[in-house]
């Protein structure tokens, strides 16, 4: 199974990650499989399981939740092609095998954080700005090792 993790960003442009393995443990310190080095991430965020062609979400106990479709994750929770998935203040998209063949940001029907959008205080306006040409796993495997751009 393949799996990618589609990243937004607020002007519509978006960057895909492939899963680096069928565990993948994504956060903020730089030992995790996914490094996303932002405040608003847990040092050890959550985790991707991949097992038995099913593909499952846990949030590792996270500071400020994990959040599929809008919906906080709690335990074991299963995931498939086309869900949204909110760590911090990031929303990804899920595309597994090539399914959703066209990825969209989810729908904002003005309850951002139920449709999974990063709601952004004043103080993270910078991260309006990413510049997700610079994103990419490295030999390391740390995800958005630098973010200076933000």
């Amino acid at each position: 199974m393949d799996v990618n993790l589609v990243l937004f960003k607020k002007n519509g442009s978006q960057k895909s990650f492939s899963l680096p393995s069928n565990i993948t443990v994504i956060g903020r310190r730089h030992d995790c499989d996914l490094c996303i080095p932002l405040d608003d991430v847990s040092r050890r965020h959550c985790r991707l399981d991949l097992n038995n062609e099913a593909l499952e979400i846990h949030d590792l106990g996270s500071r400020n939740g994990t959040f599929l479709n809008g919906q906080q994750v709690n335990g074991e929770t299963p995931v498939k092609a086309g869900d949204y998935l909110r760590i911090g203040s990031l929303t990804f998209q899920l595309q597994i095998d090539g399914e959703p063949d066209k990825t969209t940001p989810p729908q904002d029907n003005g309850d951002k954080a139920a449709v999974g959008e990063p709601v952004l205080e004043s103080a993270d306006d910078d991260l309006l700005d990413l510049d997700i040409d610079d994103l990419d796993m490295d030999d390391s495997g740390a995800f958005l090792d630098e973010l200076e751009d933000l």
